[in-house]
């Protein structure tokens, strides 16, 4: 299994053309043991996809699952624009409808939720202990741009608390929001409960209450074009031994009445 670069995906859509008509996820005639799933999923996926890539594989001989991860919003308009991919798993419902607006996925599934946490380094040297010491102007914070699931989780969480938070930098995904923290570039930054679950002793993580009113909802759809082995890699992440995974990770359960048939 191998992660997809994102400066690449754009660029494989010209050899993906000569296909002869076969879906993003099917084998080419004769070719039937190299089937591929091409996944776009939400970089606060990636621990627990890329586990559940190697389970795939390892049921499915012959399978190869590759992940392009990074930001829902980034990944929505990619898809939308063209790219190959066979299975699109979001950070919210809102960059999931992207996809489906423009009728280039099926109907999603909520498959997980994740709230936010305060990301500070283990020294704490700013010595944040709740959501208003990031409205301190001395604490220097890093957040998602709102326009993608974490930064407007963030938005939310703030607009709750009736906080006003300067960022000293907006990050385009929740990965490189919480390698701000990592790096000692900033004394704290609002992640997801799973990336500081995933980055155990490199960070500490601080819940704050306004978090559970700004939880978001992972919805997972296959894709137009997408074969049997697409539908199949959603069944896994729907699957129990999926939410299992996930658990571990730090993601909660879907939401009630969306459970898999």
């Amino acid at each position: 299994m191998s992660a997809l670069p994102v400066a690449l995906v754009l660029a494989g859509m010209a050899g993906l053309s000569g296909l002869g008509g076969c879906g993003a996820g099917e084998p080419a005639a004769g070719d039937a043991d190299a089937r591929e799933v091409t996944v776009f999923a939400a970089a606060s996926l990636t621990g627990a996809f890329t586990e559940l890539g190697e389970a795939f594989e390892a049921a499915h001989p012959g399978t190869t699952v590759r992940f392009n991860f990074g930001s829902s919003a980034t990944l929505a308009q990619q898809i939308v624009q063209g790219a190959p991919a066979d299975v699109f798993a979001a950070a919210s419902p809102a960059t999931m409808k992207t996809v489906t607006d423009a009728t280039a996925a099926g109907s999603p599934t909520t498959f997980a939720r994740n709230r936010l946490r305060i990301a500070v380094p283990p020294d704490n040297p700013a010595r944040v202990d709740e959501l208003k010491d990031l409205a301190d102007p001395k604490v220097k914070v890093a957040l998602c741009a709102e326009q993608v699931p974490c930064g407007a989780a963030a938005v939310k969480a703030l607009e709750a608390a009736r906080l006003k938070v300067t960022p000293v930098t907006l990050e385009q995904d929740v990965k490189a929001t919480l390698t701000k923290v990592q790096l000692g570039e900033v004394d704290a930054a609002l992640v997801y409960e799973t990336d500081v679950i995933a980055a155990a002793g490199k960070v500490t993580g601080i819940a704050f209450p306004e978090a559970d009113l700004a939880v978001n909802d992972y919805p997972i759809a296959t894709l137009a074009g997408a074969g049997d082995a697409a539908r199949r890699f959603v069944d896994l992440v729907l699957s129990r031994q999926g939410g299992d995974v996930l658990a571990e990770a730090g993601f909660g359960s879907r939401e009630p009445g969306r459970e898999p048939g």
